[in-house]
Order: C-alpha cells, then structure tokens, then sequence
C-alpha cells in the first residue's frame, strides 16, 4: 500500500514547534547538529512520557532510536565548538536526511499519542507497517553514514553501532493482544451484520476494561473521531467508509447502552468551535512547504479533490463528498444552491490532470482511484452496510424510550442524537419515523430547554428531508404549529433559522403550502427573519417564501403580512437577491401582486441593479419580474418600469449575453416596449441588438436603423 494511503484523515493539530521542521538550507556544520539536537531533544520530552495506549513497543523503540541519535549529535556538537574539523560531506547529506527522519517521526508519534483509540486499533497493520517503514530508512542512512569518519568516541561509536545492529535485524512488529482486540471489535460488526444483538456483558468487557472508555464523554470523541474519519476518507484506505460506518453505529449504541443519558454533557452547539481538519500525514508534510490552488480544492471538504467530477450546474466537486451530499436527501449543488436536473457525475478529466501535474510538480502524493471513470451511478448507490443499519435501529429503539419517558436532561440528549442519526441517510430518517419519533419531538418544540427545543427542530428538519416523513410530519396533531412557534419566538437563532429551513423542506410538496401560508404567524415570521436574520437565516427564509410563492393562492396573504416588502428589500442584499427577485417574479404574474410590487419604491430600482449585477440566475429573475410586472401592473407599473434608467442598455446587453431564458424574456420585454406610446423614443436600436444577438454574423449596421424610429417595429424578434 503507498505511504500516501496509510493513514486517513485527521484533525489538523498544529503544535507549536511544528514550524520548524523545515528543510535546512545552507546552515552551517555547528548550525546543522544544533538544530537537529535540540529536535531530538524536544521529541524526547515531548514523548518520553506519552501513555501509549497502542503501538507501545513499536513507540518506545522509536524513541529509543532518536536518544542514541541525540547522544551522537550532543558529543559532535560539543566538539565542534572546540575546532573540530569539518564533517564530511556524507555525513552532512545523512544530517540533512536524519531532519526529515526526524519531523517524520515526531507526526508519527504524535499521530499515535493523540489518534483515538478504536482508529488506532482498525489501523493497527498500517500503523505498524509505517513505524517499519521508517525503521528500515534509519537503518539504510546508518548504513551510509560515515561512522569512521567523524571523530566519535568510543562509547559513543559504539552505541551507534548497536543502534545500526538492531536496526538491519528489525521486523515488522504488530502486537498480537492489539490484533485480537481488532478482530473481536469486527466481531461485533458481524453480529449485527446477521441481525443478532451483541451480548450486554462482552460489549462492556470491549469497550471499558479492554479499551478504557469508561464514561459517555471519551466514547463520544471515539465517534466524532471516526465519523471525522468517514468525512475525510480516502477511496484506497482500510476499513471503507461503509465499515466505518457500522463501526460508529456500534459505537453510538454502546454509548447509551453502557453509560446511559448523562445529562451533564447537554449544551449548545456552538458554530465557532469547528474542529480544525487533519489530512494524512504524508499529505500534512506537503502542506507544510506549499499551499493547494484553491481551484484544486473541492468546495464541500476543502480537501485536494482526488476524483473531481462536474454536477448538472456546472460545479466541480471531489466525487466523494458530492456523493455524500446526494445520499444524505440532498437535491440542490452545494455551491449555487440551483435545483440539480440530474444526478449524474460526469469525470472533470481535464481538471483531474492538472491537478497530478501539480502534484507531481510539488512532491505531493497523489494517487488516483481506480475506479475514478467507473459509471457515476454505481457510486450514488453505495449505502451502509447492514451492521450499521442495525446498529443504528437498536439505538433509535433506546434513544426513543428516553424522549417519551426520560428526564428533561435525557430527553435533550435524546432529541440531539435523533438529530445526528437523521443527518445522514434515508434508512436512518425512515426508521427513526418508524419508532415513532416525531410525536415525542413535536412535544419537545415548546420546551423551555433552548438545547431540547434547539436540537428537536433540526431533528425534524432532518427527517423531513425524506418525503415520506413530510406527511408525517404535517399530520402529526399541532406538530405545523410547534414549528411556526419555535420559528417565531425561538430560543436560539439556531432554533429559529432550522424552523424556518424545515418549512422550506415541508413546502416542497405542493399541498403543503397553502397550508402553511394559512398557519397563523408563518408568513409573518419567515419576512421578519428575511429582514433581520443572520446571512443563514435570510437564507433559509428567502427560500420558504419562494416556495410558498409558487401557489397562486398565498399572494394576498404574502402581500397583506409584508412579505412583498421584505422581498423587495432583499434585492439589496448579494446572499438573498436571486431568491427574492424568483420570488417576486412569480408574484407579480397576478394583477393583485403586480399591484403590490408597482408600490414597493425601491422595486423597480433593486430588479435593475439585479439585472446589471447579479448572477445569471438572479439575472433572468429580475428581467422576469420586470417583464411581469408590465404584463400584469398595467400602464402604472409600465410606465415606472419603461422610466428606469440604463435599461434598454441592460436588455441589450442581455440580449448578447444572457442565458437562454434571460434572453428571451428580454425579447419579450422588447416587444412590451414596442407597443407603448413613445416606447421608440427609447429604444429605437433594441431592435437591431436582437437582431445582431440572434445571428452569428451581424449584418452590417445600416444608419438608417438607428435614425428611423419606425424600423425596429418591422424587424423580426426571436423568440428563443
């Protein structure tokens, strides 16, 4: 297997000193041992006294190796300021070399101090394989280091000696107690893989006398690490994701089953204490001398892509976390937040090149899946093994039992895991309605406990994401009512913006939305978060309201609470404005909506501005609402949209430029114009930009067009 596929990703833990593992360029002979003494000095102190829990021997002889190695460079040091002759040259290239050993060795050792204990022990080969691997580079620079040569003495010499003797005879070393706890924890994964439920007692045994995880805390960093894992995965590394996950999923149960609901844990999510992000360790070594492109980095990770395909909107992503984002309910890209026409992958060859090159270029291992030009369906379709959906279901069955009979506390951390368990997977989010969750999280929503309250509504908005669970959802007694409550008088913002997200996913289904347009307060709220949310939360209002806008029916109540207005406002905003100017563009096509709009004083200048500085999409909104806001507002509103200033050169420019639907509501728009008193005085060339948009080879300009206000009427507009 390649040093590049031994370890999966980590948390990136930058120590202090890590800084100065950079390669010595130039130092002088006093310079070059100083430096190197004072590395193996600080790898000394810094593990000497580290509790390994796996990989002990393999550890300590490590660092054993690194003290005979800070015994030789001490006594060349101290020499050396007493005149010593130089070094040969050899000698100098094997320092050189023994610095590079060295930062290797402290990443290792690190790896394995800080590393939790279940990854450590699934990469029990692996790990032991790269202590081996680095055993055998020791023992061919000793080979060619110049022992002769460089003045040691003869206790010094040897120890060296010794050191090179062990060296040449050491083989690769994996603890056999070490392999049999890993054998045993795959165990488990077979049993649930057969339907059977682990006995209580061996769990215990596994989990807190052989591996020390003695409390729910430390068992819940195990799972963050390994799901960190399954985020970070690389397509060649052992276990799969797959296998990682049913680990988790015995992991997660053995957390509630062995150490209960402690409620000392509960508290609030905070978005700022993200965990800083590891990748492997030989891909950590590169990152210290160069920095990736950022066009090379998938927008989802941002990890080098390995496997860069293109989705129907155009984006690129790392085929993996595309992947992951389609299997967990996802139908939008990432990046744009457009409805995906498709679902098909399509391998970004080109950029997958550049990319090699680039590492190539720069050292920095890169290893392509095979599979990488597989059909993209076959990758959509890879789902967790049965271990973990049966892991999974046995602690939905306990976690269920606690929200209907627990303690507040209980019911909080319950509430919180039905969150996790729903994030990820159809499976999970069906079963979890199976257990009959959503009733007991309903009740949750008016809990005075913000972290009950907080994780309730985003354990249903995960579950909604599933389109069975919707009907559930909108059925359940009360259940609309909770959600527009917490939406509007929520005790964290969280709370608040996840409501607001969860009526966008229930307003997918199209009954649906009169409904929740009809739900005292709903509108109401979604146009007061639009107006003064976080960015996230505008978000998650701006697209409820586009929903709700789609059903002709919720115009006037849109239009009655201020929701027009929060839209219009909206159009000065960059995160929201495509959202708004959609949303107002299905308004306006009624006359009770156009009249709304006609109104707003800024709506005709915030669509112009959408028109001369949005995106593309946001681009065709704005032209779309201008164009039915003349349709359906009649002369007032026509004449407010014909007075706007630098239109005609925006549709023009629309017309050469624009998208397809962009250019054709401008030509639409163009006839609008034509058939207004006085629209010639106006846009007299509209006609002939058209024209030029429309073929590939302009016809030369006759002045007469631009002078006689009459021939533009007789030009042809292509409707497209």
């Amino acid at each position: 297997m390649a040093t590049a596929a031994i370890f999966s990703s980590l948390r990136r833990r930058r120590s202090p000193s890590l800084e100065a593992f950079l390669a010595p360029v130039d130092l002088t002979q006093v310079a070059l041992l100083q430096t190197l003494a004072a590395v193996s000095s600080e790898l000394i102190s810094c593990f000497s006294d580290k509790p390994f829990f796996f990989q002990r021997r393999n550890s300590r002889s490590l660092i054993r190796k690194i003290e005979i190695f800070l015994v030789m460079l001490e006594y060349l040091r101290d020499s050396g300021s007493r005149s010593m002759p130089s070094l040969p040259s050899t000698a100098i290239l094997c320092f050189k070399e023994l610095y590079l050993l060295l930062y290797r060795s402290k990443i290792l050792l690190d790896y394995c101090a800080q590393s939790s204990k279940l990854w450590l022990l699934l990469q029990n080969h692996s790990i032991s394989g790269h202590f081996h691997d680095l055993n055998q580079e020791i023992s061919t620079l000793l080979d060619v280091f110049p022992i002769n040569d460089v003045g040691l003495s003869d206790d010094v010499r040897e120890q060296v000696e010794l050191l090179q003797k062990h060296a040449r005879k050491a083989k690769l070393y994996v603890d056999k107690s070490d392999e049999n706890l890993r054998l045993r924890f795959f165990s488990f994964l077979n049993e649930f893989d057969n339907g059977r439920i682990p006995n209580h007692v061996d769990l215990r045994l596994f989990f807190v006398e052989r591996l020390g995880i003695r409390d729910a805390k430390s068992c819940r960093s195990e799972i963050e690490f390994l799901e960190e894992q399954i985020v970070n995965h690389e397509g060649d590394i052992e276990p799969t994701a797959c296998v990682l996950n049913g680990f988790v999923a015995i992991t997660r149960y053995c957390r509630f089953l062995l150490f209960g609901f402690e409620e000392d844990e509960v508290q609030l999510p905070s978005r700022k204490q993200k965990k800083p992000r590891k990748g492997l360790i030989t891909r950590e070594i590169a990152d210290t001398f160069v920095t990736i492109p950022k066009d090379f980095c998938c927008p989802i990770s941002l990890d080098l892509m390995r496997d860069p395909v293109i989705i129907s909107t155009g984006q690129t992503y790392d085929r993996s976390s595309i992947v992951r984002w389609l299997e967990e309910g996802h139908c939008t890209c990432p990046k744009t937040g457009q409805m995906l026409i498709h679902t098909r992958l399509v391998p970004n060859r080109a950029l997958r090149n550049l990319i090699m090159q680039w590492c190539t270029a720069h050292s920095v291992p890169y290893d392509p899946p095979e599979a990488a030009d597989a059909p993209a369906e076959s990758f959509a379709e890879a789902l967790p093994i049965k271990a973990a959906t049966e892991a999974n279901r046995a602690t939905t069955t306990l976690l269920v039992q606690h929200l209907a009979n627990g303690s507040q506390g209980a019911q909080a951390i319950a509430a919180r895991e039905i969150r996790l368990l729903a994030k990820t997977g159809k499976k999970n989010r069906a079963f979890i309605a199976e257990a009959g969750a959503i009733p007991h999280l309903c009740k949750l929503l008016s809990s005075s406990n913000p972290v009950a309250q907080e994780n309730s509504v985003t354990a249903m908005l995960n579950l909604s994401i599933y389109d069975k669970n919707k009907s559930l959802i909108m059925d359940e007694d009360g259940c609309l009512r909770s959600i527009v409550e917490v939406l509007r008088l929520g005790l964290t913002t969280e709370a608040r913006e996840n409501a607001a997200a969860t009526l966008f996913s229930l307003s997918a289904v199209h009954d649906y939305k009169k409904r929740i347009a009809d739900q005292g307060g709903a509108i109401e709220a979604l146009a007061g978060l639009l107006r003064v949310g976080t960015p996230r939360g505008k978000k998650d209002a701006v697209t409820a309201l586009f929903n709700l806008s789609t059903h002709s029916d919720n115009y006037a109540r849109m239009i009655e609470v201020g929701a027009v207005t929060a839209l219009v406002g909206a159009l000065g905003n960059e995160g929201v404005a495509e959202e708004a100017a959609g949303a107002l563009a299905l308004i306006v096509r009624q006359p009770i909506g156009a009249e709304a709009v006609g109104k707003e004083e800024m709506a005709v200048a915030g669509l112009i501005t959408m028109m001369r500085c949005g995106t593309a999409r946001g681009k065709e909104n704005a032209v779309a609402a201008l164009l039915e806001l003349c349709r359906s507002g009649g002369a007032a509103a026509t004449e407010r949209v014909l007075g706007a200033p630098a239109l005609a050169g925006l549709l023009q420019t629309l017309l050469f430029t624009g998208t397809k639907r962009a250019r054709r509501k401008a030509a639409s728009l163009a006839r609008v114009f034509q058939r207004c008193e006085n629209a010639s005085l106006h846009f007299g060339g509209l006609g002939v930009g058209y024209a030029f948009a429309g073929n590939s080879t302009p016809p030369n300009r006759d002045p007469r067009f631009t002078d006689d206000v009459s021939m533009p009427m007789s030009i042809s507009v292509q409707v497209l």
